[in-house]
């Protein structure tokens, strides 16, 4: 159908960082900010009109949280900085993603896949929160209903074209999952799309900006919001999650992508880690994967293929080598993730003559990398493996020679590696809530079409399912049409006889034809029990079962395996009368010396008929292997050219913190740059003043947290401390 495009693929995930002074002051042409307020916003807004009028108040905010959206000379804001009613300002800082073309596949995913449906969405009002929306596409022309645009705060929420910077085309994509309607169909062809463009060139943006668009497309009276977008908080209560939330409350689903973290446990973030959230995760086609194969010892090694790098399709045997800058002659360069960009790293290699690089990750598991190379440069084939594959490398090769060949396998439908895991730390949520394809998605892009993977591919069709339920059921609660999606999800294999966890699939992937036709929706069958400590306790929840057919129907759980330490207390055998609506507690008694530390997580069955409705269930046990902090972002100050702004989230009661900094190659300790007894649960804010800072340049970071256990948790990460002016 497409031959005569070219295709794409890139994994993609937004972040939002921490806002920099830079993106405003290196030129004087007008600048938009958004400031959070202690107060009324209206009053301040009249105050400013008032004393400070060469500031354009252009908006203010109050629904999802107090705010006031500005637009000046940037010089003019310098002169609002030490007002005390302004608690934080956000400008803009940037991201950047590159990409290269691709053969076209045989694996192309086509949204409209997911409809086997008649309805089309036709009256739902969407809101897609991303880059801002190519309107002028031929296939997105005639279902844009207008936007709005929170970086320049104006009525235009086109993508970043390449005459203004970084050049967009992720909400374009995400749109055209949802709703394209030309040469492309969407999941629900006829939903009208709002675009709200949180984020501009190359993708920035901040969290205040997607807050104040969330409270945009709320007032502008969206039926339901699209977030294909995130950070790497895992914790409830960051202010995109209770914006969320909040938005929720308002009765406007919120559906977000899980991110792209995986495969690791307690990697969702903010905000897909909100409560109220329908958060997304991906489930991957069948792919032809390469593996490294050792025949000898029987190692084989998979390797995941750098976004933008060329196939992998290696026909014989070749030496791995330890790269090092020396002759790769007809060799597969080895080497290890570092500070270097990946297409740097395999420029030296292909340069020393290497037939393939592989970079192995710095850290415990697999990576997803992303070639930053546009001047087709790299013609090696590059891929990325686990650490421990590496080390087993490194050990065999060093001083032998290691011949490998490669092999293909051909994948069953599973869930993707990249797709980010729960649970969520602090309320120990269950997440995500469902799952749905997001790989070798083909989609609308800024004059074109391409194909791109990731959650944010996924989380869109899950968008488009709802628009179908809610045109098939105007009467239905948005808890009721997020209910009948989790109710009816179909459980995802891991490749073998057994099924993911519930913390990669959530309840399973969506099937929205059999959502539709339900004739039982649960509202919520994720069962999260949270934490349980001590010896014998007992956790309890509600869930609300609907009959929405027009006869009886009875149900009846079945009773679960038996395990030590575990008791469950099951409703018996319950009749609903047509459309009747009841309450079920499900308790749980928990024997915490009995059991192992950690999640525990399975499924129950509730039956009815010949139907099995699958409920996931989780709770931790005394404690779990969580992250303790993690989102440290350390940035100038806006308006400031010689303080810096840090924050911390915690999600553990802590006694101190240090932040202890090292030369990045030598790894010799350098100085402590911040201790800190006053903390708390959430997220941590401080700022430290230029000359306390020393020597500038770049760093690695260690952050040491002292819990009130006596604990000690650590992490790390890199940092930048500018030249003083």
């Amino acid at each position: 159908m497409h031959r005569f495009l070219m295709l794409l693929t890139i994994t993609i995930t937004i972040s939002l960082f921490p806002a920099s002074v830079t993106a405003m002051t290196d030129n004087t042409e007008e600048a938009s900010i958004i400031i959070e307020v202690d107060g009324n916003p209206e009053e301040h807004k009249m105050y400013l009109e008032t004393y400070h009028p060469q500031i354009d108040v252009i908006a203010s905010y109050e629904t999802l949280f107090n705010g006031l959206a500005l637009k000046a000379d940037p010089r003019q804001f310098e002169q609002i900085e030490s007002l005390d009613f302004i608690q934080a300002v956000h400008p803009v800082t940037t991201y950047e993603t590159q990409l290269e073309a691709l053969e076209e596949t045989e694996n192309s995913v086509m949204p409209s896949a997911l409809n086997r449906t008649s309805y089309t969405g036709e009256g739902v009002q969407v809101a897609v929160i991303d880059t801002g929306i190519d309107y002028d596409h031929p296939d997105l022309a005639g279902n844009f209903a207008g936007g709005y645009d929170l970086v320049d705060l104006d009525d235009d929420p086109m993508e970043t074209k390449a005459s203004e910077g970084m050049p967009t085309m992720h909400g374009t994509h995400v749109a055209g999952i949802i709703a394209a309607d030309g040469e492309l169909q969407g999941v629900a062809p006829d939903a009208d799309i709002h675009a709200y463009r949180a984020l501009g060139p190359g993708g920035m943006g901040t969290s205040v900006q997607v807050i104040a668009a969330l409270e945009q497309a709320v007032d502008d009276g969206a039926d339901i919001i699209n977030l294909s977008l995130g950070n790497a908080v895992n914790g409830p209560d960051f202010p995109t999650s209770v914006a969320v939330d909040r938005a929720v409350d308002l009765g406007v689903p919120v559906v977000i992508a899980n991110g792209n973290a995986g495969p690791e446990n307690w990697t969702v973030g903010s905000p897909a880690t909100a409560a109220n959230a329908l958060s997304v995760g991906a489930t991957s086609n069948p792919l032809t994967v390469p593996y490294l194969v050792e025949s000898l010892q029987d190692k084989h090694i998979p390797l995941i293929e750098m976004g933008g790098s060329k196939p992998w399709k290696l026909g014989k045997s070749y030496d791995v080598d330890v790269f090092n800058g020396q002759n790769a002659q007809g060799k597969i360069a080895l080497m290890e993730r570092g500070e270097m960009p990946f297409s740097e790293m395999a420029l030296k290699a292909q340069e020393a003559g290497a037939v393939a690089a592989v970079i192995y990750n710095n850290e415990p598991g697999h990576f997803q990398g992303m070639m930053s190379d546009t001047q087709d440069s790299i013609e090696i084939p590059v891929a990325s493996i686990a650490r421990e594959d590496g080390e087993w490398l490194m050990q065999n090769g060093q001083d032998n020679n290691l011949y490998l060949e490669t092999e293909y396998e051909t994948t069953e439908q599973t869930m993707a590696d990249f797709s980010s895991r729960g649970p969520v730390t602090v309320n120990w949520d269950l997440k995500p809530d469902v799952s749905a394809p997001g790989t070798n998605i083909l989609s609308t892009i800024p004059g074109g079409y391409q194909e791109l993977q990731g959650t944010s591919m996924a989380a869109p069709q899950v968008t488009g399912a709802m628009a179908l339920l809610m045109e098939a059921h105007p009467d239905w609660t948005a808890s009721e049409l997020t209910g009948a999606l989790k109710t009816t999800a179909t459980r995802v294999r891991d490749g073998g006889s057994e099924f993911y966890e519930p913390i990669i699939q959530g309840a399973g992937n969506i099937q929205p034809e059999k959502a539709i036709n339900s004739t039982t929706v649960i509202e919520d069958p994720l069962l999260s029990f949270g934490k349980i400590g001590g010896n014998q306790k007992t956790k309890t929840m509600d869930i609300k079962i609907e009959n929405k057919s027009d006869e009886p129907q009875t149900y009846r759980f079945s009773i679960p395996d038996k395990e030590k330490g575990l008791t469950w207390d099951l409703p018996l055998s319950f009749t609903l009368e047509k459309g009747e609506t009841t309450t079920v507690p499900i308790e749980l008694k928990v024997n915490g010396n009995q059991i192992d530390k950690g999640i525990h997580q399975g499924w129950l069955t509730l039956n009815q008929q010949d139907e099995k409705y699958q409920l996931p269930y989780l709770f931790v046990n005394q404690t779990a292997d969580h992250p303790k902090a993690m989102g440290f972002d350390f940035t100038l100050k806006p308006f400031s050219d010689d303080t810096y702004a840090y924050q911390l989230y915690l999600t553990d009661p802590a006694e101190s913190i240090d932040v202890m900094l090292y030369h990045p190659q030598t790894l010799v300790y350098e100085r402590t740059l911040l201790t800190s007894d006053d903390l708390q649960v959430g997220l941590n804010k401080g700022q430290i003043d230029q000359s306390e800072l020393g020597k500038p340049g770049q760093y690695l970071a260690v952050i040491n947290v002292k819990l009130e256990t006596g604990e000690m948790e650590s992490y790390q990460t890199g940092i930048y401390i500018e030249e003083q002016s």
